[in-house]
């Protein structure tokens, strides 16, 4: 049987260390990508051309987590891929939740003081959502891109994607409970289950049981 090749992108802030817990098929090959410094005021085109040439294989399966997710949809704009897997993102602008919305008119995430990224129970709290607080702990292991220039960068990126449509062969998997991007704002079609932002750590179970499937599928 043939090898699929599948690229995992993690989210905001965040290391390859977060599919730790995926246990995928042998028949699958794992590829894991990281977030690589933003060049000053790089643009999210000229961001994501400079990722994409870390993926050395045609044809791939893209997999990415929150912002992770926005990101492997613009990679699949450069180069050809066969899937693309999204999970607690977002797939297009349309889903933003209001408050992201109100930050891209306003402007006012450009005045956000960001000494909180030092405290490292703050930035997991912001990048994986309210539900994870009694396990902060855990999760610190998890977030190795502190830089306050990235994360600026990141939150720009984020608020003013310009994407308007779905594209073609994406699946999107979002938690019920998710508090950076609810529930309710998210359109048809999606797979929901039972978590929050976090579902790639909390519902592992789930991905192994069910992600072989849609990425072979």
């Amino acid at each position: 049987m043939k090898k699929k090749h599948v690229y995992l992108m993690p989210g905001m802030a965040a290391s390859p260390k977060i599919f730790e817990l995926l246990k995928l098929p042998t028949n699958i090959s794992v590829n894991y990508l990281s977030w690589v410094p933003p060049l000053k005021s790089e643009s999210l085109s000229s961001y994501t051309l400079r990722m994409s040439e870390l993926i050395k294989v045609k044809n791939p399966v893209l997999i990415g987590v929150s912002l992770g997710g926005i990101i492997v949809q613009e990679i699949s704009k450069i180069i050809k891929c066969e899937k693309i897997i999204i999970i607690s993102s977002i797939k297009s602008n349309s889903e933003l939740p209001v408050s992201m919305k109100m930050f891209k008119h306003t402007k006012i995430h450009k005045l956000l003081p960001l000494k909180w990224i030092e405290d490292i129970e703050n930035l997991a709290l912001f990048v994986f959502g309210n539900k994870i607080k009694v396990r902060v702990g855990l999760y610190k292991k998890y977030l190795s891109v502190r830089d306050p220039e990235y994360l600026k960068w990141a939150i720009n990126v984020l608020v003013n994607w310009n994407q308007d449509y779905v594209l073609k062969s994406l699946i999107h998997i979002h938690g019920n409970e998710d508090n950076i991007f609810p529930i309710n704002t998210i359109k048809k079609p999606v797979i929901k289950i039972a978590g929050s932002h976090a579902i790639i750590l909390t519902k592992a179970n789930w991905f192994n049981d069910n992600l072989p499937k849609l990425i072979s599928n």
